[in-house]
């Protein structure tokens, strides 16, 4: 990155009087974007906090970034990665001689593609293909390397690099983060923690027993694919304080990602009651949460419509949520409920056996837990619900502490590997996801539901719900404690690439029908350029760049080419 070690140099240069702090570097990368800390090795305090507003690469989930890496090669994806931890790294603002150690924490894809290894075993699960490609799985245990090895990170060649281990390739060191930075091992009763985002990972601790398994909840969990959605980041709206009859106060992150009140809307109309001096951008999934949890008890929604004149919740003059917002949002949430459900039928017990629930993530830190049991991403039973925040990023911080938590981390890999279910293979969660979709999209009563439940020999759902007592672990806000200097956001990670695509008649149709706005055409001598904003790009799932090109000469994968 020109400019970035003459950026660090003059930092450096600024420091006098004596030896300088070592410093370490605490990383997320999730599947929506990455989260960095820079601690102070000596007294483990934060020294600052960076965060990215998306993901380098085309896609809104895991699947989608592993079949970028497939389809573009590892090599360019690994690039890119990399270059997107450098630029968040850089809004750390610390001097990168100073830094000593780097540890990562993340799921399977994203740790095995910024370590640059084989990821064709995590798309591939059928030995019979995978020896036919040739492909040896890595070790994906814990491992400490030197800086220099993973070319392009811009550390000292020396620094220590930390990517602890994986369970498989559904469950990696963040579901590892999630047990060990909760406590729920110190839980006397059963208990259940999740990871609420894209690919929701779950954890079930049940008489010394961890089962887990992580749902592909999709990118509704986090604001995406919501028509006025966005991830967690400054102009946030996060839930919705009732104030009188329908009109209700939003409540905003503002840019140091605290909630503070925003302005009252109408859900009904596309007014504003009363404003102030908030920011509002969009709406993210503990937002969407409160809104269809204060519609439904409004009676302005009855599964699957949304009754308003127009269709339509409305959270100012300009945000919205619509039906097809609506039924995005219900197969998120069912595929969480259907996942917690499939556990307790695993281990045994019944839904209303969970005395306890951790939820971890910034959408298990910012979303109203009491709205959160309405919606079902909790029990309506549990008797105590925790919220926990990131713990990925706590591991990473406790691990570049200590580098012996790698082996903490590998010893709980290989305990719980053997209690590991993979949903989409669970005929349980086959029809428990069926009767979600039901419930959601097509209005089934939950009188309805019940009966299902016997006929598919799943244990009943308690008749009363719980009143739960509510705690939060730590400092408020899924980030902890930022540190002293101001939060650094990132907003665009990626890469911005240009082409020349032969036969096209600049017609903007691809431009037009690009739900991202990832798009952008332009001339250079004459010729039409099309310009790609990689990290807004939904990728390989989307295409409809290609498929709107009345020429085909639109070819998404020719952008992954370029280098």
């Amino acid at each position: 990155m020109p400019g970035y070690m003459g950026f660090v140099e003059s930092l450096t240069a600024c420091n006098v009087g004596g030896e300088m702090d070592e410093i370490g570097v605490a990383v997320d990368i999730g599947t929506s974007g990455i989260r960095a800390q820079a601690v102070d090795l000596t007294s483990g305090a934060v020294l600052s906090t960076s965060i990215s507003l998306a993901h380098p690469l085309p896609g809104a989930n895991v699947v989608d970034h592993l079949h970028f890496a497939l389809e573009a090669g590892v090599t360019v994806a690994t690039r890119m990665l990399r270059t997107a931890v450098n630029r968040v790294v850089e809004g750390l603002k610390v001097p990168v001689i100073a830094i000593r150690r780097l540890a990562v924490c993340g799921n399977t894809v994203q740790l095995s593609l910024l370590q640059g290894i084989e990821v064709r075993d995590l798309a591939y699960t059928g030995a019979r293909k995978l020896a036919t490609l040739g492909v040896v799985k890595p070790d994906r245990r814990g491992v400490s390397i030197q800086a220099g090895i993973l070319q392009g990170l811009e550390l000292n060649e020396t620094c220590q690099v930390l990517i602890p281990p994986a369970v498989c390739h559904t469950i990696g060191a963040d579901a590892l983060a999630m047990v060990l930075q909760s406590g729920i091992l110190q839980e006397q009763q059963t208990a259940l923690i999740t990871d609420y985002g894209t690919n929701a990972e779950m954890a079930l601790y049940h008489n010394g027993r961890i089962i887990t398994a992580s749902a592909a909840a999709g990118p509704a969990i986090e604001g995406q694919q919501i028509s006025c959605g966005m991830l967690a980041a400054p102009g946030a709206v996060t839930d919705l304080q009732l104030m009188r009859n329908l009109q209700y106060r939003l409540l905003v992150l503002d840019e140091q990602m605290q909630v503070v009140q925003g302005p009252v809307v109408d859900l009904e109309r596309a007014s504003l009651v009363s404003s102030n001096n908030a920011q509002v951008k969009g709406i993210t999934g503990t937002g969407v949460v409160a809104a269809l949890c204060e519609g439904i008890q409004a009676g302005l929604i009855e599964l699957p419509c949304i009754q308003t004149p127009d269709a339509c919740l409305h959270l100012g003059r300009k945000l919205s949520l619509t039906e097809e917002d609506l039924q995005e949002a219900g197969k998120a949430f069912g595929a969480i409920r259907a996942g917690h459900v499939t556990l307790c039928h695993e281990a045994g017990i019944g839904y209303g056996d969970i005395h306890v629930v951790y939820m971890a993530g910034a959408a298990g830190t910012y979303v109203d837990p009491v709205k959160a049991m309405f919606m079902g991403w909790v029990p309506a039973y549990t008797k105590k619900i925790v919220q926990v925040g990131n713990t990925s990023l706590k591991m990473a911080r406790h691990l570049v502490m200590d580098p012996a938590q790698l082996d903490v981390m590998q010893r709980l890999a290989d305990r719980i590997r053997p209690d590991h279910y993979v949903l989409a293979a669970s005929d349980t969660f086959k029809k428990m996801y069926m009767l979600e979709l039901a419930y959601w999209t097509e209005g089934m009563p939950m009188t309805s539901y019940r009966t299902m439940l016997t006929r598919y020999g799943v244990k009943a759902f308690p008749e009363t719900v719980s009143a739960p007592e509510i705690l939060q672990a730590g400092a408020i806000g899924d980030l902890g404690n930022p540190g002293v200097q101001e939060l650094s956001v990132v907003s665009d990670p990626g890469e911005i690439l240009l082409l020349s695509i032969e036969g096209c008649t600049a017609c903007s149709g691809c431009v037009d029908a690009c739900p991202q706005s990832a798009l952008e055409l332009s001339f250079k001598e004459n010729r039409p350029v099309v310009q790609l904003y990689h990290s807004r790009c939904a990728g390989v799932s989307c295409k409809r760049c290609e498929h709107v090109c009345p020429e085909k000469v639109m070819v998404l994968s020719d952008f992954f080419m370029i280098r």
